[in-house]
């Protein structure tokens, strides 16, 4: 069974652009961290940009076992040799799979957590999604968003935690979950049914806080 580190730390570009934060400067944070499932979302630029940024996390991350993500682009995390995120609304999860994996039929073990390399992920927000997402190749399913947010324009109706419950019991894969989960309330998902958190604007640095030491408090709150 895959197993997915308990925080899930996403670097989403319009995000840090607004605050004067650096991709870099972010990703350095967040592995000094303990962050170990990263994902990387840009919604505004275009590939050669696209890459540039992933290339940096890369660099960032080379000297640590880290599972490597991309949002929605499967043909430039193909190029970057990292898994792929996509939504309802993006490639279907078997191409997605297809393009970024090519020959790999599925996820394959990395260490001895069982944390996997190149991994395929599917957001749902409903159970006639979620039960599609079961019946796919998708190695994760997220499910969200939780709580209301502020870090995507589009968000979907939120689900609460009774549709983290929900979701749990229509499936077996490894469940993460996403939308507004901050330090007052990432355990009480856990709890839930999620197998893994996926955060952003928690991980800002914030009240004397900084990146690493929100995503070192994440980490201990989520046992592991």
């Amino acid at each position: 069974m895959l197993k997915l580190p308990k925080l899930y730390a996403i670097v989403d570009r319009d995000t840090l652009d607004k605050r004067g934060v650096s991709v870099r400067a972010f990703a350095e944070e967040l592995r000094e961290g303990g962050a170990r499932l990263v994902q990387y979302r840009d919604k505004k630029n275009g590939p050669q940009e696209v890459l540039q940024a992933a290339g940096e996390i890369s660099e960032v991350f080379t000297d640590v076992d880290a599972v490597l993500i991309l949002n929605d682009r499967a043909d430039l995390a193909a190029l970057l040799g990292w898994g792929v995120h996509v939504g309802q609304g993006d490639l279907p999860v078997e191409d997605a799979r297809a393009v970024a994996l090519g020959a790999i039929p599925h996820a394959f073990a990395k260490d001895a957590k069982g944390w996997a390399t190149r991994i395929i992920g599917f957001s749902t927000h409903n159970a006639v999604q979620l039960r599609a997402a079961d019946n796919s190749t998708a190695d994760y399913i997220a499910i969200g968003p939780v709580f209301a947010t502020a870090t995507k324009r589009d968000a979907e109706e939120v689900v609460g935690l009774e549709g983290v419950r929900m979701a749990r019991a229509l499936t077996s894969k490894p469940l993460v979950a996403i939308g507004g989960i901050g330090l007052e309330n990432a355990r009480q998902v856990v709890e839930a049914g999620a197998d893994s958190v996926a955060v952003i604007g928690a991980l800002l640095p914030a009240d004397g806080m900084s990146t690493q030491q929100r995503a070192q408090e994440l980490i201990s709150l989520l046992g592991g």
